[in-house]
């Protein structure tokens, strides 16, 4: 008797089969000459993570990198980009050997998420970190090798500002604190997750002055963005985002704003003249203004209508006083009463 047997209907496959080898789904119209279509699936190695999961965790990671060139610029005081190259799904073993070597690896936590978080950098990286940190121009060492102690003292207080800056960019979908745990030159013996389960792999490049370049890697076992699944879609972020902040955040722009400069300016009247007036003016003559003296006046910030005021004096200054926000619809109207 046959292994497989075929109706118009259904199609029977034996378990011991289904255990070892990837199914093969057919849609059959009574003969083998009418097949609608197929898909290939893998029980091995199941896709945990959608196309729209893995598109989302896409732009997090590229407002992550946006940020982070912002942060290691201005740290390190030399220029840096960094791009996503790619997010993936694989097994953690999968992504274990494709591991080069020598690597650092810094073990975190964004807590309240489960779990652990790897990330690993490049020798290139850190090299040129180091080098700029004890004072070089950023230059990369061309014999790979492990950190020395002191270099790795150095090193764990710029990947606290790099992890720093993750929860700060997953603060859209879930608010974070990043929580540094080690920091590991061996990545054979790290088990954040077991060899079969499925992690997403977020790589990025790190151009540094434009001459060196090396990468970052994220690895996200799947337990510890399971709960949040329904987040991680292109949609609910765009909708989110700028939508969360918390008081920390506001404070903070607060103090930005604080520095800013803007143009004030007082619009007294208006007039019109001709040319040959204009050239005649001299001191003590008057110019008539299309408003009357007890009308407010407007205030302009950075050009923009923005206020109504009134004009006065503190001590030996000119000043106005606020009395209302600018509304067009009634500056309009007024020309016509």
């Amino acid at each position: 008797m046959s292994d497989f047997q075929q109706s118009n209907d259904n199609l029977d496959i034996l378990p011991s089969e289904l255990a070892d080898s990837d199914l093969l789904l057919k849609s059959f119209d009574g003969t083998d000459e009418h097949r609608k279509g197929y898909k290939l699936y893998n029980f091995r190695r199941p896709d945990k993570f959608s196309k729209d999961h893995l598109r989302g965790l896409q732009d997090i990671h590229k407002e992550f990198s946006r940020q982070l060139a912002l942060v290691l610029t201005a740290y390190l005081r030399m220029h840096l980009e960094v791009d996503v190259v790619s997010v993936d799904q694989l097994t953690y073993d999968e992504f274990m050997r494709s591991v080069p070597s020598p690597i650092s690896i810094a073990i975190f936590e964004l807590n309240p998420l489960p779990g652990q978080i790897l990330l690993g950098i490049s020798f290139e990286v850190l090299s040129s970190i180091v080098d700029r940190m004890l004072g070089g121009v950023g230059n990369i060492e061309s014999k790979p090798r492990e950190l020395t102690d002191v270099e790795e003292s150095l090193v764990k207080k710029m990947i606290e500002r790099t992890v720093q800056t993750l929860a700060e960019a997953w603060s859209h979908v879930i608010p974070v604190e990043g929580n540094l745990i080690g920091l590991d030159n061996n990545y054979s013996g790290i088990q954040v997750a077991t060899p079969g389960e499925i992690v997403a792999l977020i790589t990025l490049e790190v151009h540094i002055s434009g001459k060196h370049y090396g990468l970052l890697s994220l690895c996200f076992p799947y337990p510890v963005l399971e709960n949040i699944l329904s987040q991680l879609t292109t949609q609910h972020i765009f909708q989110t985002k700028g939508i969360i902040a918390t008081s920390e955040e506001r404070q903070k722009m607060i103090e930005k704003l604080d520095t800013s400069l803007v143009d004030v300016n007082v619009l007294f009247g208006q007039t019109e003249i001709t040319m040959q007036d204009f050239l005649d003016l001299k001191v003590g003559d008057v110019l008539k203004l299309d408003n009357a003296a007890t009308e407010d006046l407007i205030v302009n910030v950075n050009g923009e209508r923005k206020f109504y005021a009134r004009p006065g004096r503190i001590k030996d200054k000119v000043c106005v006083k606020i009395t209302d926000r600018y509304d067009y619809y009634v500056d309009a109207l007024k020309r016509y009463f």
